[in-house]
Formats: structure tokens, C-alpha cells, sequence
């Protein structure tokens, strides 16, 4: 411990809180989480414990320098951890180079098998692609003809709850397909291919064009309509980098919570524009330059600005109105103190059920009237899973609530 205090004192440091539940996503609590430096892995820096949420408390570490974020670099931006979680009656669990970036937390979500589960428990995050050596993408057009062939495309452009990931090139058949939500699926691609630290307007653009990419791949059914089982690819060199248990950002997270069914759109089309877009310095594209899209942003460019900058001034922020598996949509103004009616009774009883699994909520009164005791459980929702902690129900609030109730009702049935 006394060499971790020096290092922090001496460099840039971030956060990390690792996140522990059952392949059902249940919380585990008591899970031990051993933390070391991927460069000395015997070397336990701190060891953590989850508590009834299945988290533990966020830990300070040292990071690489901001600048290595801040350009293109030979230096990595981030720095690696490993963390090996243990819990009675589950298979321990390894993951190797966790993310660690200046100024940033840092969330690590590990699902854990029972002790009879014989999958694959060490994990290795690879490289983001800013950094790493990935194929570049393969140049498509933005909007894909439709013609009367008999393609399966939707009516309407959909939020997904949960997409089809091929982990591999879509040719390779022994590639295993994953099932991700819609939002976890973007959270980790972003995290994968952006950096945390960069403006928000900027992050707020990458996001929506990986959005608009995500819905063009499921409106069109690209890849149904080829005989496959599978929504959309982890190869860069046909879509997005995504990559099992990888860590997520905070700040990136956020973003995704607010803006998850926006998508660009041009006057008179109906898909999602395949919005392509390169790093700008490894390689080009038509599409939207990364590091342009950051420089953009350190000139308080809007997202807007920097989608039209790129992809030009005809396109528009376009926003689904449809999202799967949601009871009840937002109601288009946010919930606080004083608010009553059918849609503070819809949220408290969603509350309520989730609490069932997430006992850190306070209690609650399902009365249909918005007092402290509805906020208290809120700003405890908010902090658990990551949201700004508001005490208001907002967009963002509205949906990862509706989403968590589902999910947890669903499991309930089994």
C-alpha cells in the first residue's frame, strides 16, 4: 500500500468501481476483488468487497497522463489493471487490462458462473482502436437501396432491447453470438473506440453516429437478409468494435443514457444514415474524422455542428419513437416534488419491484404523488446505476428504470 500512496502523489490518477452479478444479473454481494497492475499481477494493489448491490466502493488509482488522450500518441492512454473476483459457489474470475483513463471512473462489470459453469473465466480487454491495430472499415454506402426483392426491413426505426453481436467476421461461423441490450451494446462500442476524455459534444457525436450505424444495420436487416443469425459484427472492418466484459466510462455512459434513440437522418429518408467514420490519422474515410471530431470540440462545437461537418448541413438529429419492451414511454416532461398522476404511480411501482432485487432503495409509497420519499429512491436508482444523481426523472432516469423493471420482471417468470 505504501508504494501505491507514492505512485498516486506522483501521477494522474482515475477511478474504478467494479460491478459483480450472476448470469441472471443479480447483484452478488461479499464478491472479493483483488486489484493488481497488469504489469505485476502478484501484486495485489487493494483488495474490495461488493456490498448488497453487488458494487464495490470506487477506488482511486494511477492513470496515464491526460495529454496521451488528448492527441494522437505512441503513449498509451490508458492505464491496465488487472482484477480477479471470487464469491462462494461461483467459478473465479479474471479480467486482464481494465482501463484506466486521467480524470475518469472507470466501471468494470464482471458476471460471474456457478462453480459448475465451465466457460472461459479469464478475460483480456483489447486495445481501444484509436490505439490498437484494427482493419479499417470497409467503405459502404451511407443509405442502402431497397428494392422489391423480398428483404425483411422494418416499418419503422426501432430501439432494439437487445441486438445480436457476431464476435468475428461475419464469414466465420465458429464465432460465437452474443445477445447484449441495446444501450450496452453502444456503451461498449463507444468505449472501445473513443476516448473518455475528450469534450462531450465530441463524445455526444461518435455516440450518434454509432447509433445511426447500429439502427441502419437493424432497419435494413443487413445481415438477416444474407442468411445470417445476427444483427451486427465486432469486426472493424464491417462495423463496430465490441468486445466482451470490456470496461465502460462513466461520462460515456451518461452520454448513451441521454441520447440512445437518436440517429442521423437526411430530408426524405427514412433509415438511419450508415454514418462510417475513421480515426483521421491512421487512416481516412469520407465519413467523420475522430480526432477532427475532437478538435471540434475543444472549439465548443455542438454534436450537430460536428455531424454536419462531415456528413453536411442537410442532415438532422432524428430521434425513434418507438422502444421495445418499454410499458409505459416518457412522458415528455420530467418527474420531481410535486408531480402526481399515472406516471409517478408507474415509477414507483417499477421502484418498488426493482428494489426486490436492489435493497439499498429506500422504501417507497406507491401513492402517485412525488415527495421526498419517491425522490430519496430516485437519487438512489441514480447513483447505483450510474446516472446523475438529479432526484428528478428525466429521459435518461425514465428509460433505465423501465429497463431494469423489465428485465428484472422477465427474470422473475423463469
Amino acid at each position: 500500500m505504501p508504494n501505491l500512496q507514492i505512485m498516486q502523489s506522483e501521477t494522474d490518477l482515475g477511478r474504478l468501481r467494479i460491478n459483480v452479478t450472476d448470469s441472471d444479473g443479480r447483484p452478488i454481494e461479499g464478491a472479493i476483488a483483488d486489484i493488481s497492475s497488469t504489469g505485476e499481477p502478484e501484486n495485489i494493489l487493494e483488495e474490495l468487497t461488493t456490498n448488497l448491490n453487488g458494487q464495490t466502493p470506487i477506488i482511486i488509482l494511477p492513470a496515464s497522463p491526460l495529454e496521451y488522450s488528448s492527441e494522437p500518441s505512441v503513449e498509451q492512454p490508458y492505464s491496465e489493471y488487472n482484477i480477479k473476483i471470487s464469491a462462494e459457489g461461483y467459478s473465479p474470475f479474471v479480467i486482464s487490462g481494465a482501463e484506466l483513463f486521467s480524470g475518469q471512473t472507470s466501471l468494470q462489470n464482471i458476471v460471474l458462473n456457478p462453480l459448475f459453469d465451465q466457460a472461459d473465466n479469464v478475460i483480456v480487454i483489447p486495445p481501444n482502436t484509436l490505439f490498437g491495430n484494427y482493419p479499417p472499415k470497409i467503405p459502404e454506402s451511407e443509405i442502402k437501396p431497397i428494392n422489391n426483392r423480398g428483404e425483411i426491413v422494418l416499418n419503422e426505426v426501432v430501439i432494439p432491447q437487445t441486438i445480436v453481436v457476431h464476435d468475428g467476421v461475419p464469414s466465420d461461423s465458429s464465432a460465437t453470438n452474443y445477445y447484449v441490450p441495446f444501450t450496452d451494446y453502444i456503451k461498449n462500442v463507444a468505449s472501445s473506440e473513443i476516448y473518455p476524455t475528450w469534450p462531450r459534444e465530441t463524445l455526444k457525436a461518435n455516440i450518434i453516429a454509432i447509433i445511426s450505424f447500429t439502427l441502419n444495420r437493424i432497419y435494413t436487416e443487413w445481415y438477416r437478409n444474407m442468411s445470417y443469425n445476427f444483427n451486427i459484427t465486432s469486426s472493424t472492418a464491417y462495423d463496430h468494435k465490441w468486445s466482451p466484459e470490456r470496461t465502460i466510462f462513466e461520462d460515456i455512459s451518461e452520454v448513451v443514457d441521454e441520447v440512445f434513440a437518436e440517429y442521423v437522418s437526411r430530408p426524405n429518408v427514412k433509415q438511419p444514415l450508415l454514418t462510417q467514420y475513421c480515426d483521421g490519422q491512421k487512416t481516412t474515410c469520407r465519413g467523420m474524422s475522430q480526432w477532427g471530431s475532437k478538435y471540434l470540440g475543444d472549439q465548443n462545437y455542438t454534436a450537430l455542428e460536428i455531424l454536419r461537418n462531415y456528413y453536411g448541413n442537410d442532415i438532422y438529429i432524428n430521434t425513434a419513437e418507438t422502444i421495445e419492451g418499454i410499458p409505459v414511454s416518457y412522458p415528455g416532461t420530467p418527474l420531481d416534488i410535486g408531480s402526481y398522476g399515472s406516471d409517478v404511480r408507474t415509477i414507483q411501482e417499477q421502484l418498488v419491484a426493482i428494489r426486490e432485487t436492489y435493497s439499498l432503495i429506500p422504501p417507497l409509497t406507491i401513492d402517485g404523488i412525488y415527495g421526498e420519499r419517491t425522490k430519496a429512491s430516485v437519487e438512489a436508482f441514480q447513483e447505483i446505476f450510474d446516472l446523475p444523481v438529479t432526484g428528478t426523472v428525466g429521459y435518461s432516469t425514465w428509460y433505465k428504470i423501465s429497463q431494469l423493471y423489465v428485465a428484472l420482471e422477465k427474470l422473475a417468470t423463469f
